[in-house]
């Protein structure tokens, strides 16, 4: 089983301390977010679990507490953006965030930590020169921490419209986006990076630039240095490469308040939600009551055999 931790919310940055309680617990309860009545209860036991995936803007809190995950296996998507406080009001210092990166590789070594910059947007002040420029400037500092890095351009869903409202954020263009794609994969490149595509519908592969598995089942097998059983996750979106794994995060939770996400209706919302959290409940917010359902998810592990010796 592969834990995702989380598409949904920053579990290093902002629920360190809930997280272990629950490693040292052995399991995890999760709100079904499309049946809110629905709750899972899924072990998070060595046996069962064969790699965690954390997504994260800042690990720093987590960091001191790696030790607590020496039975397991991991690695970090660790998003860093050229954008500033408009757009990111809740992330650190771009400075900060590069040196907490570099820490963080530094522990755990550069395969384990994947560089994400996205959504990748336009406005009035992230031109694609802007892009280009500061691209560079990033893949310079972190690529002797890395081995990769993974872009998207922004899909404006519903929600991300009405939270950028009153900016001048934007879609790319396609023609933008063949102008971009192949001046980001030349940096990478002279930064000896490699560049993939997160669940993007156009192909970028004749830049070189391939569709990327952020939960993937090679780096994964490399880790583990076991072949595992796995298959494409069919609760993602069509274009996502992922291989299946369980979240154990909840939308409307994430502090950092970024005005393009996806996974937050507001920040009344993720308030609210947040006053309900408790470091010692299975839960991330919220309390079980009466009238919820608690199903013990079936799970084992998907490791098959060893690779080399």
């Amino acid at each position: 089983m592969i834990i995702s931790a989380s598409r949904r919310t920053d579990i290093p940055a902002y629920f360190t301390e809930w997280f272990f309680n629950r490693i040292k617990d052995g399991f995890v309860y999760v709100r079904n977010p499309m049946h809110p009545g629905r709750i899972s209860k899924v072990s998070l036991s060595k046996e069962h679990v064969d790699c965690f995936v954390f997504w994260t803007k800042n690990p720093g809190p987590f960091i001191k507490r790696l030790s607590e995950l020496s039975e397991y296996h991991y690695y970090f998507l660790f998003t860093v953006n050229s954008y500033g406080s408009d757009l990111e009001p809740g992330v650190p210092r771009k400075k900060d965030i590069i040196e907490t990166f570099t820490e963080l590789s530094k522990k755990i070594g550069k395969e384990r930590v994947i560089w994400r910059y996205d959504p990748i947007l336009l406005s009035d002040k992230y031109t694609i020169d802007y892009h280009i420029k500061y691209f560079r400037s990033i893949a310079e500092r972190l690529s002797p921490f890395t081995e990769k890095c993974v872009i998207s351009f922004i899909d404006l869903y519903k929600k991300c419209k009405r939270n950028l409202k009153d900016t001048t954020v934007r879609e790319l263009s396609a023609d933008e986006i063949h102008f971009l794609s192949p001046e980001l994969k030349k940096i990478a490149d002279e930064q000896n990076l490699s560049l993939h595509t997160c669940a993007e519908t156009m192909d970028l592969s004749t830049y070189g630039m391939w569709p990327n598995r952020c939960v993937d089942n090679v780096l994964i097998e490399r880790l583990l240095n076991e072949k595992i059983k796995s298959a494409k996750d069919k609760n993602q979106r069509k274009e996502c490469g992922c291989i299946e794994s369980i979240d154990i995060g909840a939308y409307n939770t994430c502090k950092h308040g970024c005005l393009y996400c996806y996974a937050n209706i507001n920040n009344g919302v993720v308030s609210k939600n947040c006053e309900k959290h408790s470091v010692d409940s299975p839960l991330l917010f919220g309390e079980v009551v009466e009238k919820d359902i608690i199903t013990e998810r079936k799970v084992k592990s998907i490791a098959t055999h060893t690779l080399f010796g």
